[in-house]
């Protein structure tokens, strides 16, 4: 088995990653927990609505770190900017958060970057 197979096999049961950005200002390492989210068979950091440093960090240097429970994989992101994608993307994600807004805030205001395995 490949790392990245041993990596998605990881991300399958961990939902709760840690992710280390440059800092686009200061060039140092910015490490931060979040959530990962599966949709249309790939995987997806994003948050409620709002700015998010990650975020700004990765359209500033898309790689980044991927810390898993027995491995620290380095990634990439893609951000998504395409409204249609966006919409299938959100439309499958945010339905399964009982706590989140309207899929219309995330769509408007929410970050969205896909996790690529080199």
């Amino acid at each position: 088995m490949t790392s990245t197979d041993e990596a998605r096999q990881a991300l399958e049961t961990q939902q709760t990653v840690e992710i280390t950005t440059t800092g686009r200002r200061s060039g140092e390492p910015r490490r931060i927990e979040t959530w990962r989210y599966r949709a249309a068979g790939r995987y997806w950091l994003t948050g409620s609505p709002g700015a998010r440093d990650w975020y700004a960090n990765m359209l500033a240097d898309p790689r980044f770190t991927l810390h898993l429970k027995n491995q620290d994989l380095a990634v990439r992101g893609r951000p998504v900017t395409d409204p249609d994608e966006r919409a299938r993307v959100f439309a499958e994600i945010v339905p399964t958060l009982d706590w989140a807004e309207s899929l219309e805030s995330w769509l408007a205001g929410s970050p969205l970057m896909e996790i690529l395995f080199d």
